[in-house]
């Protein structure tokens, strides 16, 4: 007979099958839990079943693989016997916790079920052997409301009516009021609207129960909520979430007992200090849910005293063990303590860099670990605007500040309507009594979140540390009503879309648009900064267009500027009229008069540029868009050009008709309108050389480089290039300097990088324009796109958004194709790519395999592309 494959993982406090090793196998929480059994930590004994086995499961119509029956009953029994209790027994039964766990930490995206083996035998039973009634009674209601929510699909708002409806008529403030005769009704009510909603009896069959539970807990790794959350983290759809089968210890056992969550350093600092929030009499949920406001860790310390020092022990002993910060849960029940889970934290970018550079001071930790530590996109947190300190506020409350940064919008209050506003380019702020995991894509969507209920470990908190919003919790001075789209605080009625601003720092809540600016880097982060291009070989350059762009591109470490886009500068208002007088000009002579005009223009915008960047390469690319940009569309666009511009209004029509085109994105623009008007190309090259030249003269060390775009043919670049040549040797004879001129090419159009060795005859450098280069290889444009990649995407036809991270197989094969090429005509040829890509970690990582010289990105992703090329050149270590 052959043998089924192992499924399941036992543990139990000083023994365990698994390890922190195992956690593709037994998701985190199976694997950190078998690791602190290891440990010989106090953890309530169970098993793990894989994460392999609910990938079978969701794979095979929702069937078990082979032999995972008989293993659960195996180990079951095993587990019976540790807990000296059996499953369903009349006397002695043993209750249980039925988890999830992703290898991926992914917190409240799936089901949990707690306190099954509960019916009405086991009842009477659990009664009889605790001598505490109510109690009983609490576990049974939490139990039947979470089995018929999780398991059945009933909505969890039909039991909570129910329990507010008690409440009242008992008059009681909190659940912990209602006594055990309220709360056994309260069971028989629930049972009964689980009979209404499903047409059959709340299931008494334990073994059903369990059965129903362990699928539901499978197939909760495909609800929406879950699948949210991987999309926003690009995390795999295809792991599985293990199950994890414990058993119960009870946080609501009476007034001895309680439940809790614990950071071994705080989250939102980073600061060495012990962090977590308690809530007496209570069960896990009632913590994470932000149901009640919590008592702090030093609150929990005059309740239970010897549990909270060995919390503080056991966490020690844990970050020195895992060498990192943990969150950490566990439950006290009559004063002793258990621990439930150990993860690495969820945290701020903040905190990550803190917690990183405080680790590798304490030698706990390599300098490589602590890059390794910090994701790149966490850094974008660190650019969020804070409240300028000099703004006059309206406060008008303040709660508990869950997530750092500061955010401004319209306050509305469901998710909903976050997303609709999103999607019209609308700022937010949700406001919630509490959230849940459901509000994920509202969240997401929202620029701030701000809850009435809940701590600093609630729902909100958490996933918004990790989304790096702004988040204020616990604001209790808030009567929310939902109905009539308002919130009060003391006499004050805010209605929905009034402008708010939350301070997430310091938990104040603002009426009004506050003054944001911007953050100041600490020495921690420049510190990890300096770590990270000790070990990285790709240069990181900036897209920038101004001085002062590029003034904040050289403070976020940029070393040159790979993208400076002249056109950006024709749109100034008092340059325009310049512009489209050049443009509507009928001969050269017209074109001349215009471009003389705009001559000194440009000169001081490359003189400012270039000074900014003094002593780093700055590379220009001539004029790249079609021509009719610059000109009006509409009728009463057309009647004020021609007015401002003393002409006919019909011939201004004329003309922009003349230059319409049905495709110009594939038009006359680039390097066509060098080779066609010649005279535009070259005033841009003297304006380049003139402004090189005078702040040569100063002393001022400055780098130009021309970059020549939409090149498809060898024949473009060598006639663009002889031009842009022939105005430097110009002037260098006027001006009497001599310099460098330096010319390249854009690589954005698949014949480019079919033909790049002939280009590379004509070529300084090579930038991959790989915006336009992903158009034109997938034949997609990028503007209209938004109506059919996401279902793209969705359908697997793109793994991702092929214009967010660079479509290695399509566009990347182009790449690779046009770099070896290049390189094999001009050797050591400077390669790098200047489009969004750039700043896209995935991206980064593909052109540092191959083998680019630099990645060019905006000023606020220069961090970001700076710590990924570390990421690469540590996980993908080049070959000399």
């Amino acid at each position: 007979m052959m043998a089924h494959k192992k499924h399941i993982y036992f543990f139990q406090s000083g023994k365990a099958a698994g390890s922190a090793k195992m956690k593709n196998l037994l998701g985190g929480k199976g694997a950190n839990l078998a690791e602190m059994c290891n440990l010989g930590i106090p953890v309530p004994a169970g098993f793990t079943i894989s994460t392999e086995a609910c990938v079978y499961y969701l794979n095979n119509n929702r069937k078990w693989p082979a032999g995972l029956k008989e293993e659960i009953g195996k180990n079951l029994s095993r587990l019976e016997k540790v807990m000296n209790a059996r499953l369903g027994d009349s006397k002695q039964p043993l209750l249980l916790s039925i988890r999830s766990g992703s290898r991926a930490s992914m917190p409240g995206m799936m089901d949990t079920v707690l306190n099954l083996g509960l019916n009405n035998t086991t009842i009477k039973a659990l009664v009889k052997l605790t001598g505490n009634e109510r109690f009983a009674y609490d576990a049974y209601r939490r139990f039947i409301q979470m089995f018929s929510n999780v398991v059945t699909g009933l909505d969890g708002a039909l039991f909570e009516t129910e329990l507010k409806a008690m409440k009242k008529r008992k008059k009681a403030a909190l659940d912990t009021d209602l006594d055990a005769a309220a709360l056994k009704e309260l069971c028989e009510s629930y049972k009964k609207i689980y009979k209404k909603k499903t047409g059959s009896p709340f299931p008494q069959n334990i073994g059903k129960q369990m059965e129903m539970a362990i699928n539901a807990v499978f197939a909760s790794w495909n609800n929406q909520r879950a699948i949210d959350y991987r999309k926003l983290y690009n995390i795999p759809a295809d792991w599985g979430t293990a199950v994890n089968i414990q058993s119960m210890v009870f946080g609501n056992f009476g007034e001895d007992s309680g439940t809790g969550v614990a950071f071994t350093r705080d989250p939102s600092t980073g600061a060495n200090s012990f962090f977590g929030e308690f809530l007496v009499n209570a069960q896990g949920e009632d913590v994470v849910a932000g149901i009640r406001t919590p008592l702090s860790v030093d609150g929990m310390e005059a309740v239970f005293p010897q549990a909270t020092r060995d919390l503080r022990k056991i966490a020690r002993k844990l970050e020195n063990h895992y060498r990192d910060m943990l969150d950490l849960e566990f439950t006290v029940q009559q004063k002793k303590l258990y621990m439930l889970q150990a993860r690495v934290g969820k945290r701020t970018a903040a905190a990550a860099i803190k917690i990183a550079v405080d680790l590798v001071k304490a030698k706990k930790i390599t300098k490589k670990t602590a890059i390794l530590r910090i994701e790149p996109t966490q850094l974008d947190q660190l650019l969020h605007k804070t409240i300028d300190p000099k703004a006059k506020l309206n406060v008008i409350t303040a709660g508990l500040p869950a997530s750092p940064g500061a955010a401004v919008g319209k306050m509305i209050f469901t998710p909903e309507e976050a997303i609709r506003m999103a999607a019209k380019g609308e700022p937010t702020i949700l406001v919630r009594y509490e959230t849940s995991p459901e509000d994920l894509s509202g969240m997401a969507a929202s620029n701030g979140i701000l809850t009435v209920h809940g701590g600093m470990t609630s729902h909100a908190a958490v996933v918004a540390r990790g989304m790096g919003k702004c988040c204020i919790s616990g604001a209790g001075d808030i009567k929310l009503d939902e109905n009539n789209k308002t919130f009060i605080v003391g006499r004050t009625a805010i209605s929905k879309y009034t402008w708010i601003t939350l301070d997430g720092s310091t938990g104040r809540v603002i009426l009004g648009k506050a003054d944001l600016v911007q953050p100041e880097l600490s020495e921690d982060f420049m510190t990890l900064m300096k770590w990270a291009d000790s070990v990285r070989t790709l240069e990181v350059m900036a897209n920038a267009d101004t001085p002062h762009d590029a003034a904040l591109a050289r403070k976020f470490g940029a070393k040159g500027i790979g993208l400076c886009r002249t056109e950006h500068m024709f749109f100034a208002k008092e340059r325009i009229l310049a512009v489209r007088e050049m443009i509507l000009a009928e001969n050269k002579s017209g074109r001349a008069k215009a471009l003389k005009k705009l001559l000194p223009m440009q000169r001081e915008d490359f003189k400012g540029i270039l000074k900014a960047m003094a002593g780093l390469p700055v590379t220009i690319r001539l004029l790249d868009p079609p021509l009719h940009e610059f000109l009006p569309h509409t009728e009463t666009a057309v009647e004020k050009v021609a007015h401002e511009m003393h002409a006919l209004v019909g011939d201004v029509k004329k003309r922009v008709e003349t230059l319409s085109e049905s495709n110009p994105m594939l038009g006359h623009r680039g390097c066509r309108l060098g080779v066609t008007f010649t005279d535009l190309y070259e005033m841009q090259a003297r304006a380049i050389f003139e402004a090189a030249a005078d702040l040569l003269k100063k002393k001022i060390d400055v780098r130009p480089e021309v970059m020549i775009p939409l090149v498809g043919t060898p024949e473009e670049l060598k006639i663009c290039r002889e031009m842009v040549e022939e105005t430097a040797r110009k002037v260098q004879k006027r001006k009497h300097i001599k310099f460098p001129v330096i010319v390249g090419t854009m690589i954005e159009l698949p014949r480019a990088a079919l033909v790049a060795d002939k280009i590379a005859a004509h070529a300084d450098f090579f930038s991959f324009g790989t915006n336009d280069l992903t158009q034109t290889t997938l034949g997609v444009s990028r503007d209209d796109s938004g109506r059919f990649l996401p279902a793209y995407v969705e359908k697997g036809i793109y793994p991702y958004d092929p214009f967010v991270s660079i479509d290695e197989e399509g566009v990347g094969a182009l790449m690779r194709t046009a770099t070896k090429a290049g390189r094999s005509a001009r050797k050591g040829l400077k390669i790098g790519i200047c489009g969004e890509h750039g700043g896209d970690p995935q991206s980064v990582t593909f052109c540092h395999k191959l083998r680019l010289n630099y990645v060019s990105c905006s000023p606020y992703r220069i961090p970001i592309a700076r710590l990924a090329a570390a990421h690469a050149a540590l996980n993908h270590p080049r070959k000399s």
